[in-house]
């Protein structure tokens, strides 16, 4: 079907001017939307914070557990916004450096404390 080129500008300045003037009554609108989207991201990056901490924390465990050397089982860990915190009773202190040292190793820990991580020496 031949539809004459009148009539297909017609319908090409037609959808111009209607999504004109829809972007305009959006942009009014989305100042009402804003505050709804800002406080949205706040709890996004919360989430991804509890997220990603326990995710250091599994992972920092499963180290600990992994080596043979340790005693993984009595170090308990815990994870605060990428910080983890090492406690319990290690063998000596050559238990207690190997443990901070696989936690560093983690990716996304920014420190460890071992100052809860006693040897029996």
């Amino acid at each position: 079907m031949k539809t004459p080129v009148n009539q297909m500008s017609f319908v090409a300045i037609a959808a111009v001017l209607s999504l004109s003037l829809a972007g305009s009554a959006l942009a009014d609108s989305s100042t009402v939307v804003q505050p709804t989207l800002l406080a949205a991201n706040a709890s996004m990056d919360k989430a991804e914070e509890a997220v990603s901490d326990t995710w250091i924390t599994g992972k920092v465990k499963s180290a600990l557990v992994g080596d043979a050397s340790l005693s993984g089982l009595d170090i308990k860990v815990e994870t605060n916004k990428g910080v983890v915190s090492l406690s319990g009773l290690v063998g000596s202190d050559a238990e207690r450096d190997l443990a901070v040292t696989k936690a560093k190793a983690i990716k996304g820990v920014a420190a460890v404390s071992a100052d809860g991580l006693k040897s029996a020496e």
